[in-house]
């Protein structure tokens, strides 16, 4: 791999929860505004919940121009579609230079796709019959139509991947891309993840007894579960030298990335947190930085019991003694777990948070867990400078992710 090849973010999009854009974003987050309300997509009668971070006020043709074809796009698709055409504006580069399409790629992290469209399938079939049943709706139903839909809309010629990781799947894929530009095989990468509300999957977490009915309230004493979300979170990636020649704005960079798996149970992580450990090592490695270099970890956090307790653990056999300095914190609290969204949504996040110099609070946090005693920034929005924040993504299956971003400096983190 060619280490000396800088890759940096120079546009973002997101719909989410607290925002449907990047500017609405960086203000919600700053406020600590909770996006986690009642869901009104799906009748939820009979779940332990009733709440989640569901995308509100999505009219799709105010995000996606009346030249694209929408009419077998799955939400995940316009989802997806609208954030990566946030993000290529955002980058200067929409409508695409023809000259790019053919080195451009697209790398997208999910999970559940069209299942949304599957369900109001099979419900109109079970009243008008199989003869009725209009089974284009199902043309979307894979996760890789997202990635499909981006790619064809835009024309793009380069390197076309979707992850299927569960709750790392958005992190993994925007390291991915990060390595297909270091290594040539791409010149611009449209990266991120994409998760939309299902019955499904809410049942499914349901059943697990997973879910908050209230609120999520990571790291807190009395956590009792998870708050289901959905998302769409893209950056667009690409070369320094080439985003300084054509003037871009530059975000930050990717200055690392690692990729571990636990190979321990389906559902729960590993209580000695060996893959989440060998995670953050192995992105520390990748970017050459040591443990004194972080400054903010935007942590996984996802408000389960065993979760919080392994995440805690690992920063400390990580970090040592200097664990205790570290601002740690859960975005989760605002805009709830997006799944395949939530690396690249998290990403967001940290790379927001260099961009504007502050470190968003975990909120609905009441009682301190004695087995969860590090700085979980409880108390508001802090502003201040940082230069580096890493990103914690750990999933069902033991999948996990850490990616290390950094503030844009000309000499590189620590000499700018």
């Amino acid at each position: 791999m060619n280490k000396s090849k800088r890759i940096v973010i120079t546009g973002l999009g997101t719909l989410n929860a607290i925002a449907n854009n990047i500017p609405e974003f960086v203000q919600a987050l700053q406020e600590g505004f909770c996006g986690i309300e009642a869901i009104d997509l799906f009748d939820t009668t009979g779940f332990r919940s009733k709440n989640g971070g569901q995308v509100k006020n999505f009219n799709v043709r105010d995000y996606i121009p009346q030249d694209y074809s929408i009419k077998r796009m799955s939400r995940a698709d316009m989802l997806s579609c609208a954030a990566t055409l946030e993000a290529l504006r955002d980058a200067g580069l929409y409508p695409l230079p023809d000259l790019i399409k053919e080195k451009m790629g697209v790398a997208v992290g999910g999970g559940s796709g069209g299942l949304w469209e599957a369900e109001n399938f099979y419900g109109e079939m079970l009243k008008k019959g199989v003869r009725k049943a209009r089974f284009s709706k199902l043309s979307s139903v894979y996760c890789a139509s997202s990635a499909d839909r981006i790619a064809s809309s835009l024309g793009l010629m380069g390197p076309k991947t979707t992850f299927m990781t569960a709750c790392s799947a958005g992190a993994t894929a925007i390291g991915y891309a990060r390595d297909l530009i270091v290594n040539d095989y791409a010149s611009v990468m449209i990266a991120g993840g994409v998760e939309p509300m299902c019955r499904i999957t809410y049942a499914a977490f349901n059943a697990l007894k997973s879910v908050d009915p209230d609120v999520c309230r990571p790291f807190d004493k009395d956590r009792n579960g998870l708050s289901l979300g959905e998302a769409a979170a893209i950056m667009v990636l690409e070369p320094l030298d080439v985003a300084l020649n054509r003037g871009a704005k530059i975000y930050g960079e990717i200055l690392g990335y690692g990729v571990t798996c636990d190979s321990f149970h389906m559902t729960a992580p590993d209580e000695q947190a060996s893959g989440a450990v060998r995670s953050m090592r192995a992105a520390l490695k990748d970017s050459g930085l040591s443990i004194d270099n972080i400054d903010y970890i935007n942590a996984h956090g996802t408000a389960t019991a065993v979760n919080d307790v392994m995440e805690t653990k690992a920063i400390k056999e990580v970090f040592g003694k200097r664990a205790y300095l570290i601002p740690v914190s859960s975005t989760k609290s605002m805009h709830a777990h997006t799944l395949g969204a939530a690396g690249a949504l998290e990403g967001i996040v940290c790379v927001l948070s260099l961009q504007n110099g502050f470190i968003p609070p975990t909120i609905n946090y009441r009682d301190e867990d004695p087995l969860c005693d590090l700085d979980y920034v409880t108390d508001g929005v802090r502003y201040t400078l940082l230069r580096t924040a890493l990103s914690n993504s750990f999933a069902f299956g033991g999948n996990n992710t850490t990616i290390i971003f950094g503030q844009y400096a000309e000499g590189g983190v620590g000499n700018g």
